[in-house]
């Protein structure tokens, strides 16, 4: 007699409640069972401590036993690491996003490594640059600021011959 375990609902129209049985493979999902190890409850929130109430040592027993369970029912028993998660085999491209999105998401990609690139560049060249071009930059910016002293003079001086002539217009 192979035996599974799995999930026998219960519960109302919309309120679904579930009990973890042991049962015979052949028989209905909600009929025959040989034991009740649990409950599951998928109406409270995933961290309620009464979303799942299972005795561990009666699944441990079962599947030593040589009871399969249910894809949901190894996952509940993942989550309570009594044995590991199933493998998820992907069948169908249904899962995957439309072409449209696949190229944003590509081409955000591709901004992101060219980003990260661009900036591991520049941290590169901000270290090599600061032991070379520190004693230039002291200069360069007295320099600059002896520029712009001179730039600020010349338009004064522009300005007043500018001034003359207006005044000699209405003369005129």
């Amino acid at each position: 007699m192979a035996t599974k375990i799995r999930l026998a609902r219960g519960g109302t129209k919309k309120r679904p409640f579930y009990r973890i049985v042991i049962a015979d493979e052949r028989a209905p999902r909600d009929g025959n069972f040989i034991e009740k190890i649990g409950n599951f409850n998928p109406m409270v929130p995933k961290d309620h401590k009464d979303r799942v109430v299972i005795s561990k040592e009666r699944a441990e027993h079962w599947l030593k036993v040589g009871a399969q369970p249910t894809d949901r029912v190894q996952r509940i028993l993942a989550d309570l690491e009594i044995m590991e998660a199933p493998k998820v085999t992907e069948k169908t491209k249904k899962h995957l996003p439309k072409a449209k999105a696949q190229e944003r998401i590509k081409t955000k990609e591709e901004a992101a490594i060219k980003a990260a690139e661009e900036a591991k560049a520049a941290a590169e060249a901000a270290k090599a640059a600061p032991a070379e071009e520190a004693p230039q930059e002291q200069p360069a910016e007295t320099e600059a600021s002896t520029e712009e002293a001179t730039a600020a003079a010349e338009p004064a001086a522009e300005t007043q011959p500018e001034a003359a002539e207006t005044a000699e217009d209405p003369k005129e």
